[in-house]
């Protein structure tokens, strides 16, 4: 039941930032692909670059988030339904 809860918060969020204009955060269109400082990123950061989530699991009363795009992966710790942040995993 959680992970429905936390699925639907995910998607919303994600449907969000994805049709948000370009004011000042994201990339514009034809810009490389460049990893944030020190592999951190936030959610949406990376949902505006085009990653995808793959999974989500249960870590005590937070979530864990898997997400990738093409070789790159992150998991992000939900701290909140509007505050997360991720570190690279490769």
């Amino acid at each position: 039941m959680q992970l429905a809860a936390l699925s639907t918060a995910v998607f919303l969020v994600a449907s969000g930032a994805l049709a948000q204009d370009n004011q000042g955060f994201g990339q514009k269109l034809g810009a490389q692909d460049a990893p944030p400082p020190g592999g951190q990123a936030s959610m949406g950061e990376l949902l505006s670059r085009g990653y995808e989530i793959k999974a989500a699991v249960p870590n005590g009363n937070k979530f864990v988030v898997f997400m990738q795009k093409d070789q790159s992966a992150y998991a992000c710790e939900m701290q909140s339904l509007t505050a997360s942040r991720c570190g690279t995993l490769n």
